[in-house]
């Protein structure tokens, strides 16, 4: 039997490739999961609520075949930022704040629009929040205790600067094993998933030969409970909803771009074509689902995304797969989870933050255009010291000018028969009424507005 829509030409061939795609998917997630949930301030179980309750919402809702939701590296800066001012109770209302502002999206049909948010601001912010993630595993891979987490990136980099006669050398060496295992997966089995195998190698090496010498899971969060997340609602008040509308706001943004970009690249990886409205409506509902369960904010996830076509996945069964598999080993595993070094989690986020930078993008925008790089420069910067709301509203703004310059700076009149210069001075069109370009080169009119669109 096939079945129609995203799920045409569906038969049992497609299930297994799905059941395999979603094993496959799921146990990358895991430790991604924790991960990120640990990076957002949060206890990692909360990351693998996320990944479950997501992830199998937004593979049911969302408009791709093959996106994979759950947490990602986009949300960390404002989901920390939100933790440490705010509290836990409060991220989880911004989380569903973010969902109704993304269902809201999707009804107005505004995923087209956000798909064309400039490069720049998106190259920018994007990899300024790979220096903040890779910044903020400096601690877990010194193995820095007690260190004070600050919103600015500038006052947690002094803070680190201050511990670094405390580094212990055992956390050292488990993050150096980690990194040992990840690599060598990667070049000796690259079937099997990478960070799940550093983690693992370096966890019984860690219990093996320096017992007791390094921050786990257990040690800092308690042990996972080996349990469903149970459900209720966040406390709504009216002061929390208002101080969180600017932060949700700003989670449904970065949400909407993450989820329709990764959605892109599945598409080009199959020569597919996503609804990105209800791709919006599908991220929304899972947004206003998981806080319920005690999950944070989650997007389209596209390493994750890219793995499931790659491992052969026909439709969003493997979406609801990987939610399924993260579950099963939630329920039957969670006991040895407790056990992993926190440093040994460090080089997975650390190579996330790499692959996330946006360095090849980067390195062209700046060397494209002098307006394309003060936008980027300018981003990039403000993300850093500042916050993703100031970067990227400034990076809006300044895209807008640089655009209307090119677009309208070298037009300072307007008069029938005539053309203006650069300089704004009015120089006389050509007898047959074609126009005069900056050059003093005669061109159409048609053709005056195709170029002056292109710039």
């Amino acid at each position: 039997m096939k079945g129609t829509g995203r799920f045409s030409g569906y038969d049992r061939i497609s299930f297994r490739k799905d059941l395999a795609s979603g094993l496959i998917v799921g146990v990358i997630a895991i430790p991604l999961g924790m991960a990120f949930a640990i990076a957002s301030g949060v206890k990692p179980e909360y990351g693998l609520y996320t990944t479950i309750v997501a992830g199998i919402l937004i593979s049911l809702f969302g408009g791709s075949r093959y996106q994979i939701g759950g947490p990602t590296g986009a949300f960390v800066p404002v989901l920390l930022a939100i933790t440490l001012q705010y509290g836990y109770e409060s991220l989880l209302m911004a989380g569903l704040l973010s969902g109704v502002f993304l269902v809201a999206m999707g009804l107005f049909r505004l995923g087209a629009w956000i798909q064309y948010m400039p490069k720049p601001v998106v190259a920018g912010f994007t990899s300024g929040i790979a220096v903040i993630i890779f910044a903020s595993q400096l601690p877990s891979l010194l193995g820095l205790d007690d260190l004070e987490k600050h919103e600015r990136f500038m006052n947690n980099m002094v803070e680190i600067g201050k511990h670094l006669s405390f580094v212990n050398v055992y956390s050292l060496a488990a993050a150096a094993i980690s990194f040992a295992g990840i690599a060598a997966s990667r070049k000796w089995l690259p079937k099997i998933p990478s960070s799940l195998v550093g983690l693992f190698i370096s966890a019984v090496a860690a219990s093996i030969f320096f017992q007791g010498q390094v921050e786990t899971i257990g040690s800092l969060y308690g042990n996972i409970p080996g349990t469903l997340p149970s459900f209720r609602v966040p406390g709504f008040t009216m002061e929390r909803i208002e101080q969180l509308m600017v932060p949700a706001l700003m989670i449904a943004m970065l949400g909407g771009i993450e989820s329709l970009l990764s959605a892109v690249v599945a598409d080009e990886m199959t020569s597919g074509r996503h609804n990105s409205n209800r791709e919006l409506i599908g991220q929304g509902i899972a947004n206003i689902v998981t806080p319920l369960f005690g999950g944070i904010p989650a997007t389209g996830a596209i390493a994750r995304t890219a793995t499931n076509v790659k491992s052969g996945a026909r439709s969003p069964v493997s979406g609801i797969v990987h939610g399924l598999v993260v579950l099963l080993v939630l329920l039957l595993f969670a006991q040895y989870a407790s056990r992993i070094p926190l440093s040994s989690m460090a080089p997975i986020l650390l190579l996330a933050a790499w692959n996330m930078s946006e360095r090849k993008s980067f390195i062209r925008i700046l060397k494209s255009n002098m307006s394309d790089a003060v936008v980027l420069l300018c981003t990039f910067l403000l993300t850093i010291l500042m916050n993703l709301t100031v970067s990227v509203t400034a990076g809006i703004v300044l895209s807008t000018f640089f655009f209307l310059v090119r677009r309208y700076g070298p037009i300072r009149a307007s008069v029938p028969g005539r053309a203006t210069d650069h300089s704004g001075e009015l120089k006389p069109s050509t007898s047959d009424g074609h126009f005069l370009d900056r050059n003093g080169e005669s061109i159409l009119p048609d053709k005056q507005n195709a170029s002056s669109a292109r710039r």
